[in-house]
């Protein structure tokens, strides 16, 4: 059997592309295979942005392998490092990621998708949760999909299991870019390469106060900001980067960043 994840890299980009045939569907050892290729793309310093797609034209995944959890997989099983599909609950994840879907996004797949930063979409890209199908809950999608969205469309979703097609997925905001599918990798690229030219120390201190203002006030958020008590925002603070990018904007020059 050929390996379900798929990786390469190139000039600080990693991608990852999950090739189970036919639906992309993730069991607990993909997961875990998964959680182990995000945590290194994490602690890897020469690595800046990710990629997340699916293999063929089809699917980009359609969540939980039920067929995996018949034959035993438990759906409380050991997804892992960073939980299901790697992404949704790795820790201290602060370097960007981008989600390119080139086909149905439903279920689990759904909740890797909005675990990512930037959402494209190929054109025949549809969305869905279904899992009140099968007599389970889409738990981080019941989480994470009323803050993405209109409550009442996230609740629609979560309630019946409709499909949405890319240009609603798009109307409503999870998805940044519509794309024809045969430019969807190469928009992704721009985009990856786009960020890697980067700061690498403003993107994981966004991604910090994104992550961490989700369960605080305003207030209290600024007051950590502005007391350095984000480890991102001190480290930000006190590095040559923040310098060399006041020294080009004083000196009408690109910066050159070296993430220190």
């Amino acid at each position: 059997m050929s390996d379900p994840i798929r990786t390469r890299h190139d000039d600080g980009v990693l991608e990852v592309v999950i090739d189970r045939p036919k639906a992309n569907a993730i069991d607990l050892a993909t997961s875990r295979a998964l959680g182990l290729i995000f945590r290194n793309f994490r602690d890897d310093p020469t690595l800046r942005v990710a990629i997340v797609t699916g293999a063929g034209e089809k699917f980009f995944c359609a969540g939980w392998d039920l067929k995996a959890a018949a034959s035993g997989d438990a759906v409380d099983g050991d997804y892992g490092v960073g939980g299901f599909g790697g992404l949704q609950e790795l820790r201290d994840l602060n370097k960007p990621v981008i989600c390119a879907v080139n086909g149905i996004c439903c279920g689990g797949g759904l909740e890797i998708a909005l675990s990512t930063d930037l959402i494209i979409a190929a054109e025949h890209a549809s969305f869905a949760l279904p899992e009140i199908r099968s007599g389970t809950v889409a738990d981080a999608a019941s989480i994470k999909l009323p803050k993405r969205i209109p409550y009442h469309i996230a609740m629609d979703m979560l309630l019946t299991g409709r499909w949405l097609d890319v240009h609603e997925a798009h109307r409503w905001g999870f998805v940044n870019e519509i794309l024809p599918a045969d430019r969807l990798m190469e928009r992704a690229w721009e985009l990856a390469r786009l960020l890697a030219s980067g700061p690498p120390l403003v993107y994981a201190a966004i991604k910090e106060i994104v992550r961490e203002a989700e369960g605080s006030t305003f207030q209290t958020a600024m007051n950590k900001i502005t007391k350095r008590q984000f480890a991102t925002v001190d480290r930000l603070y006190s590095s040559e980067d923040q310098l060399e990018g006041a020294r080009a904007f004083a000196e009408k020059r690109s910066p050159i960043w070296k993430g220190q």
